[in-house]
This record gives C-alpha cells, structure tokens and sequence, in this order.
C-alpha cells in the first residue's frame, strides 16, 4: 500500500487482482494498448504545442483520439489527465534537479523529446468507466470491445473490507507480468492522536534496518543478505544475454523490492503497536535529502541507494495515524555523535559502527541505541514546543 496523509483523512491504495477469461485478458490488453498509443499521440502534440493544461490540451487532442482511436468521451479526457499528470511530473522532477543539472546531457535528452507511454501502462478509470460488485466480487469495466461485465476480482480479506466501505476517487487499471490488477484508492478516518507520555526514538541504519530507544535492534542483515544475492545474480545473467537469462531477469525483477518491503512491514508494525501499547509517541529522523548529502566510497554506494528508509518510515506514518499513535520528525544531525546522558558531542564518541563511548562522562552503550534515545528526547522537546499553546 502507497501512503498520504490530508488532514484528518489517510488515503490508502489498495490493489486487488483480476480473474478475467482469456476473452476479458484480450479485450483488457488491447484497451491499454489503444489508450496507451492515444496517450503517445497527445504527448507528441502537447509537446509540440507547449501546451501542458488540462482544458487546453483537450482543445488541440480530444477530436483527434476520439476519430483515430474510438474511445468513450470519459475515457479520452482520462488518456488527456494522464498525460497532463505525467508532464506536470516531469516539469516538477526538473525543477527539483533530479533529472540532472541545467545544460547536462542526460537533462537535455529528456528536454529535447516527449514523454512516451509502454503499450501495457496504467489506465485510470472513474466510476462512469468501472462500477463494483461487492457482493458477486466482479466489477463492470469499460474496454475498446464494450462493456465488459462479471470479471472477477480477489484480494486479501482487510484490501476488501477496506474497498467495499472506503473506496473513492479512481482506479487504475494494471497489468504486470501476464497479471491483472485494480489499483484502488480509499479514504480511511483516522484516529486523533492522544497525548503522548514520552517517546519512542527511532534510528534508521544499515547494519541495524531500524533501533528503538527500548534497546530493540531490528538487524538488517538478513536483507542485506538478499540484496546481495540479488545483485550477484543479476550481474551474472546481464553478463550472460541469452534469451533464458533475460526471461529469469524479468521473472525477478520485482522479487527483491516485495521481499523488502514486507520486511519494512512487519518492523514498522512491531514498532507501532509497541508505542500504542505504551502510550507513547514514535520520534523519526528527518532524512530528507540524505543521497544528496553523505559522500561515501563507491562500493557503499549501492547500499545506500537500495536502503529504504522512505518507505519504512512512510509505513510507520501510516500505520501510527491509523493507531492514533502521535509521530514526530526531528533533526538527525549529530544524534549519532551526542550522549544520550550527559549531551556532550564529539566525533571520537562513536569509534566504530556499534560502539558509542562518550568522551566526557564515559558513559557507553550501542551506537544505534544511543542514537535512538538522543532521537526520543529531540521528539519530547520538539513536541513540547510544538503544542505548547
């Protein structure tokens, strides 16, 4: 599940699969393929036209998709959104410099053509193109073929529960290695935060995924593991470039990233329910920017890119405000080179990866512990001053 947060309203994606016939697959595929064509087409021409709005675009496009292409009047403004939306991304993802600085070669080359869609992308639906049928578990959905009617559809009890009562907005349809899938947005209230009786720190790592200021290591080795692993293979069948070796790439493309992120799952869950249990509020790092900061040798470098310290802390978010559990964010600067008892700092009080001695009063304890607790006590603070009215 995706994450954001508005006001009182956590806004959760859930995805349920398709079981659709081999006819429902072929009226499926050759919808995203004729949308996906119609959505290359309105790029091509916003593109030309330096017209990225909404309402204008369609001035320019809607006559044409509709003549070329023959899709619904809903379905050719949602091939129009969908290309204003990518645009307004990319626009975005310049301006912030992801994409390279002003004058580079690789921003120039994404500056000098227009965005292109895959054959099977995403499409949105609203509730004039797909209707649900909780009961029978099939939905209604619009194709290029018409109207089709009774596809099945399954998921885990909670992601049904959750869509037959919250769902709004729309729907993204999927297809993803020969499967089919709904993504679905619901709107879920959440619980007010209670006052908190003091916090739990929460330090993000490598060695240690994620250490509480309780003394509780969540160990990331067992990921590192994989990560390795996968890596490893990965290397050794690009070298390959056999067909085989390419079909077993595709096979496993996403296996690394679901396996971490039940990981960060279930210790984002562990950490929560501690913290309601407790009573307590959950203190996070701020570590926004982090790539961009650290400078590291070049074999920690994967590492660190494969660290995913946003969606665990995105889950615990998420799993906190449906908790009521009150989380706060603070500066992690310096929280791994300060006492967590007398608040002396010193590079020299961390003289390894796990070891943290201060070199004031001599206190010692687990570098991630320590930190974890320099962090909690950053959360009671900032708390105070934040609710001090």
């Amino acid at each position: 599940m995706d994450l954001l947060i508005v006001c009182s309203i956590v806004k959760l994606v859930v995805q349920v699969k398709l079981l659709p016939t081999p006819q429902q697959a072929a009226a499926l595929e050759a919808t995203l393929d004729a949308a996906n064509r119609a959505a290359n087409l309105v790029a091509a021409l916003a593109f030309q036209h330096h017209c990225f709005r909404n309402f204008d675009l369609r001035k320019h496009t809607y006559d044409r998709i509709k003549a070329e292409f023959g899709p619904a009047a809903q379905a050719a403004q949602h091939v129009i959104k969908k290309v204003c939306d990518a645009y307004r991304t990319l626009h975005a993802n310049l301006a912030a410099g992801h994409l390279g600085k002003p004058g580079s070669p690789r921003r120039a080359a994404i500056e000098a053509r227009p965005i292109s869609f895959r054959s099977p992308a995403a499409q949105p639906y609203d509730d004039r193109c797909l209707s649900w049928q909780h009961d029978a578990r099939t939905v209604s959905i619009w194709t290029t073929a018409g109207r089709l009617k009774g596809v099945t559809f399954t998921g885990s009890a909670r992601q049904l529960a959750l869509l037959a009562v919250h769902r709004r907005g729309e729907s993204d349809l999927i297809c993803r290695d020969g499967m089919w899938f709904l993504h679905a947005t619901v709107e879920v209230a959440d619980r007010p935060p209670s006052e908190p009786d003091g916090f739990v720190g929460v330090d993000l790592g490598i060695a240690n995924i994620a250490t509480t200021s309780d003394g509780v290591r969540h160990r990331g080795k067992g990921l590192n593991a994989v990560r390795h692993r996968h890596r490893r293979l990965r290397r050794r069948l690009q070298a390959k470039r056999t067909k085989s070796a390419k079909r077993l790439l595709k096979r496993r493309r996403r296996s690394e990233a679901r396996f971490a992120a039940n990981v960060a799952h279930v210790i984002a869950k562990s950490i929560v329910t501690e913290a309601e249990r407790t009573g307590r509020g959950i203190a996070l790092e701020d570590l926004q920017g982090i790539r961009e900061r650290v400078r590291l040798r070049k074999p920690q470098r994967v590492t660190l890119h494969s660290w995913s310290f946003h969606q665990l802390g995105a889950f615990i978010a998420y799993k906190a405000v449906l908790a009521g559990v009150a989380v706060i964010l603070v500066d992690a600067a310096y929280t791994s080179q300060q006492c967590s008892r007398c608040g002396h700092v010193d590079k020299r009080n961390r003289p390894d990866q796990a070891t943290f001695r201060c070199t004031s009063c001599g206190f010692a304890e687990h570098a991630d512990v320590n930190a974890a607790r320099n962090i909690a006590s950053r959360g009671e603070t900032g708390w105070a001053v934040s609710h001090a009215a």
